[in-house]
């Protein structure tokens, strides 16, 4: 597809939106309060264009420029927007295997996301191929429990970020999962994987504490859960102190409700993921007193149709 056929097609998909958009969605949106509004993504996968009309389950949904026009909406009625994805925005689709992954990086730069952390498919290209297309992201990738060190990503990422929207002084950071036995060893080379766990208890603690943040949000790519012992989002919230939120992705888990898990003190840790394919996009509005203690506190999953 060549530059012209691109826009085209992205100002169709986008015309769609905007109808969607004046059927009175952000109507109702614009009568909810907070002082902060969190969007968030996970495992879009390339997926430029919405599914195919092919009258399969998710035919017509997704697509980056109607999450663009309905992220531009939002931002319209609320002042202090957080826009954060959760890894594996790489591979599925022939954009990804024509334009290694530039064209997603623009497309989320466009649409002024604040962090994002990365999944396995996103060692894909290997290091050297997502190096390559760093220059085309003008947000941070956050990377808490990936050790870089002697790699081309050396000094690429961050381990944490803080970011102030109002009230509000949130610290971010993001654990990745293994890599050992996901991803070949050639694409990830001499990248040091470190517990998630501790990684986040001890991310979690320097910024809640060290760093007055209060509002502590981990971008993980661990999974939600599963029926073994290994390390899920799930088992990060029961083993965490001082993690408010976990934004989750790599099993494509649909939660349409947040999910609430006791934390090592008895204090719940929400976990949220939005699937896969760009189909949803997830809010959370809060609102503070004085600048502590969340009073009110919205969750929606809003699907890209």
């Amino acid at each position: 597809m060549n530059r012209k056929e691109f826009i085209l097609r992205s100002g169709k998909y986008a015309a769609a939106s905007w109808a969607m958009l004046n059927s009175g969605l952000l109507l109702s949106d614009a009568r909810s309060s907070g002082d902060l509004t969190i969007l968030f993504t996970n495992d879009w996968h390339s997926r430029i264009d919405p599914f195919p009309l092919d009258g399969s389950r998710n035919a017509g949904l997704g697509g980056a420029a109607k999450r663009a026009a309905l992220i531009k909406e939002i931002r319209k009625v609320k002042e202090h927007v957080l826009l954060l994805d959760s890894g594996d925005i790489f591979q599925g689709t022939p954009y990804f295997n024509f334009f290694g992954g530039e064209l997603e990086f623009k497309l989320m730069s466009q649409m002024k996301y604040d962090a994002a952390t990365m999944g396995n498919h996103d060692f894909d290209a290997g290091l050297e191929g997502f190096a390559r297309q760093l220059p085309h992201a003008n947000f941070p990738f956050i990377c808490s429990n990936y050790e870089f060190k002697n790699t081309i990503l050396e000094g690429k990422t961050i381990s944490y970020k803080i970011i102030r929207k109002g009230k509000y002084k949130i610290g971010i950071f993001g654990v990745g999962i293994e890599l050992d036995g996901l991803v070949p060893q050639k694409q990830f080379g001499a990248t040091q994987y470190i517990d998630p766990v501790s990684v986040a208890n001890e991310m979690a603690y320097e910024l809640k504490h060290k760093k007055n943040c209060n509002l502590i949000i981990c971008l993980s790519h661990l999974g939600y859960r599963y029926t073994s012992d290994k390390i899920s989002d799930v088992r990060l919230a029961e083993n965490s102190v001082n993690i408010d939120l976990i934004l989750g992705g790599h099993t494509h888990t649909f939660l349409n409700e947040e999910v609430l898990v006791d934390n090592k003190k008895g204090v719940p840790v929400r976990i949220c993921q939005t699937g896969w394919g760009g189909i949803n996009l997830g809010r959370i509005d809060y609102g503070l007193i004085n600048g502590q203690g969340v009073v009110k506190r919205d969750f929606s999953m809003l699907k890209i149709c």
